[in-house]
């Protein structure tokens, strides 16, 4: 998201989003799957659905201790700063949309932690204010309200790079269960669309008895 530089798309990042917006999505509310593969959110729960996801990330990005930031990311040509600064600029490219002004990516210079704070909080904003998650802008397939890039996209976004995240700093890879469930139910009808090239890597065969994260991320070609 956003103007200037854009972080490399890996391979395995999660589609819809690069919001420039670009190559990531999360059900981040009630929704159900039309034949066409469009999911419909209920607002009402979008600013939970969010803090749920986002808090998540948020307590992987804490954990980060300053010798990780250049560590190896399971996407490919990302380290976790790659990662941290992909997920902090599809945000900034909402809140622009919304508020105004421009979106910039992650400078060398910045805080990185602090980033993310900054623009988590104003997400989460966004998502209790009926007018600001009114506003349109644009998305992946066209003019959609900030609310649905924000549940469609921003959110999945959010869920699957707080794994990859925690896969690479070592920390606690476990995801909300029901934000997984809402994400899997969303993307298997779009299995062949998310093949394509720079959004997710083929899909895997997760182990036998394996449980619903598991299975998740074997679908996005993450070896969990």
């Amino acid at each position: 998201m956003g103007r200037g530089v854009a972080h490399p798309v890996a391979p395995n990042a999660v589609p819809g989003l690069t919001l420039t917006v670009g190559p990531d999505p999360v059900g981040n509310s009630t929704f159900s799957v039309r034949s066409t593969g469009d999911i419909l959110f209920y607002m009402s729960e979008l600013q939970d659905r969010y803090r749920v996801v986002s808090s998540g990330f948020g307590a992987a990005v804490r954990a980060v201790t300053p010798d990780k930031w250049e560590a190896q990311s399971p996407c490919e040509q990302w380290t976790a700063r790659d990662l941290l600064a992909h997920v902090v600029e599809n945000h900034r490219g909402v809140i622009a949309s919304v508020r105004g002004g421009e979106s910039e990516p992650l400078g060398a210079d910045e805080d990185p932690k602090q980033a993310w704070e900054n623009v988590s909080r104003a997400i989460d904003e966004i998502t209790g204010d009926p007018e600001a998650r009114a506003k349109e802008m644009d998305g992946p397939t066209g003019k959609m309200p900030a609310g649905q890039i924000i549940g469609q996209f921003v959110t999945m976004d959010v869920l699957v790079h707080t794994w990859d995240l925690a896969r690479t700093i070592g920390a606690d890879e476990r995801l909300d269960e029901d934000s997984v469930r809402q994400a899997y139910e969303a993307l298997k009808p779009m299995d062949a669309m998310i093949r394509l090239p720079n959004v997710f890597g083929p899909k895997l065969e997760p182990p036998l008895g394996a449980d619903l994260q598991t299975e998740f991320l074997y679908f996005l070609g993450r070896r969990a």
